[in-house]
């Protein structure tokens, strides 16, 4: 879908603020006469919002492909630096415009009332003096990129990529592994103090941030900010408890078994992700152009409309999939706002993990396609919690169609893996919530205060692996998550999701799949314009993440473990 806008030109170059701001400047001084003319403001400015939405997107899209690029580093930096710092002062001048104008009560509440209350949110919490501040994180979060980008090692006589070693930590010779995880970790500590040194100035800056707003911290601030009204900091302790007394017990039972297995006593790092039978890695592809094309023939098995979806993507440069020297890690789906075409892009090496990437990003875009018919730009984005719940449920919806990667004994174990990677990853997202809210609570802390509390977090949530030898490499194991320098407190969002997939998977098994997906897609077309728990109740789950339900889902988990081969 393209946008039919009347008050905005496709062709403005919105990298540039002189190009913009006259049309912000006439939405400003807009007279505002009645309801209607406050509903014509608020699709103007969604029009507007889009386009500079999607230069900026294109420009960091460019960037993470290209960290080693110069000019396009340079590009991104002056759009973070000139027009950013713009926009967000002309958008705190329109949304209090439009929360103080004397027609927003008389809108239709069930239609506007999400997007006004966001707007009053982000009224309350501007200050113009976090603007530059703002700045120079997104400037940090780029450092980060580009220092991590840039990690290779020499191995096997060539030079890898961080992806690209990962390989190796499922090759049966115990020596390999061993070897690679060493080489891969001896990388990483060269930039410890790099990273340190980026993380000290976050904290700091977001703490003056908070202050600025007139809260005691940045956690408090956070909260409020990503306008979570559904669940507080105190429920994410109880997320942590559930996690602790339900999972982690799961998770030490797996580990126990895994060595037992493999016959080592006791459990290394590098002993995680090799197959205990001794049967070769699961590779599901060799190349890009692979994987695409098997990923559509399984969506096409599973449901028309997104098998169509996906498909659109192959055109338009919307995949970069291959991992390279240079290239930004992670993988993330982006939806350019303007001409609301969605954008995927990974590091893909060949593994089993990159196909749960790849169907995971392919289950965003799903979620941007559906969403795309709302003329409102903020509606076409949901809570991150529900954004997730369409990633992760496509995770599990894909089981049935894992033959067009595997034969069927290689299917099982791929779906074993996942479930079994299941507690390893709900733990570890509960340790790096945990970690975030000490953080901000105690901003003065040292580095050695941070290894220690990381290390005492490990302790409460991490399995039964030795670390011995490697307590430095251990104590800095949170470096890898991107999440924690560039999107805080953006994690404890894939736990509270992954309680929904599990949800929807359940419903998929219980009601048959063409109810689940009609459900799951009923959902994604509400994109943000919904409460959260009415986001998960249109997708057949509930908005719960205590004991009780976590429980219930683990039980689900283990249950389905025991049909599986091992």
């Amino acid at each position: 879908m393209t946008t039919t806008s009347t008050f905005v030109n496709a062709d403005i170059d919105a990298t540039t603020w002189e190009n913009i701001s006259p049309l912000y400047q006439s939405l400003q001084e807009r007279e505002l006469k009645c309801q209607r003319c406050l509903e014509k403001l608020l699709l103007d400015r969604s029009d507007l919002d889009a386009l500079v939405s999607e230069a900026g997107a294109n420009l960091y899209i460019t960037m993470t492909r290209h960290t080693d690029d110069e000019a396009a580093n340079k590009a991104y930096e002056s759009f973070v630096q000139t027009v950013e710092p713009e926009h967000k002062k002309a958008s705190f001048e329109l949304d209090k415009k439009i929360a103080e104008s004397p027609h927003a009560e008389k809108l239709d509440q069930d239609r506007y009332g999400v997007l006004l209350r966001g707007t009053r949110t982000s009224v309350e919490l501007f200050r113009e003096e976090n603007v530059p501040i703002q700045t120079e994180l997104a400037l940090l979060d780029q450092k980060y990129s580009q220092v991590v980008g840039a990690m290779t090692c020499e191995f096997d006589g060539e030079t890898r990529t961080m992806p690209q070693m990962q390989r190796y930590l499922e090759d049966q010779d115990r020596a390999v592994r061993e070897s690679a995880w060493k080489t891969t970790s001896e990388r990483r500590m060269q930039d410890k103090d790099t990273m340190d040194d980026i993380f000290d100035e976050m904290i700091a800056k977001r703490h003056q941030i908070a202050l600025n707003a007139g809260f005691e911290n940045f956690r408090d601030y956070q909260h409020t900010a990503m306008q979570r009204y559904d669940y507080s900091p105190d429920d994410c302790a109880t997320f942590h408890d559930a996690i602790e007394q339900v999972v982690v017990p799961l998770r030490r039972r797996l580990d126990a078994e895994r060595a037992g297995e493999l016959g080592v006593d006791p459990l290394r790092p590098w002993d995680g992700a090799v197959d205990v039978k001794g049967r070769n890695p699961l590779r599901p592809f060799e190349t890009a152009e692979e994987l695409v094309d098997r990923s559509s023939r399984a969506f096409q098995r599973m449901d028309p409309q997104l098998a169509g979806f996906f498909d659109s993507l192959r055109e338009g440069d919307c995949l970069d999939l291959e991992t390279r020297k240079g290239k930004a890690p992670g993988g993330y789906q982006y939806n350019r706002d303007f001409s609301r075409k969605p954008f995927i892009f990974m590091n893909a090496a060949g593994l089993h993990r990159d196909l749960e990437t790849m169907v995971h990003e392919a289950g965003h875009a799903f979620h941007s396609c559906l969403s795309d018919h709302d003329p409102l730009v903020s509606y076409r984005h949901s809570p991150i919690e529900f954004a997730e719940v369409a990633s992760m449920s496509m995770e599990l919806l894909a089981y049935p169609y894992l033959d067009e990667f595997y034969t069927d004994e290689e299917a099982d174990r791929a779906r074993r893996e996942h479930l079994e990677a299941m507690a390893r990853t709900l733990s570890w997202i509960a340790q790096v919530d945990a970690f975030q809210h000490w953080i901000y609570l105690n901003p003065r802390h040292t580095r050695d205060d941070r290894r220690a509390q990381w290390i005492e977090l490990e302790n409460r949530f991490g399995g039964t692996a030795s670390w011995d030898g490697f307590q430095d490499t251990h104590e800095h194991t949170w470096h890898r998550q991107l999440h924690i320098f560039g999107i805080p407190f953006y994690y404890i969002e894939y736990g509270i999701a992954q309680l929904g997939a599990l949800q929807v998977w359940l419903n998929s098994k219980r009601e048959g799949e063409a109810a689940a997906i009609d459900a799951y897609k009923t959902a994604l077309s509400l994109g943000g314009s919904k409460p959260l728990p009415e986001l998960f109740a249109a997708a057949g789950c509930r908005f719960d993440f205590g004991a009780d339900i976590v429980g219930e889902l683990m039980q689900a988990v283990n249950e389905e473990l025991e049909t599986l081969p091992a």
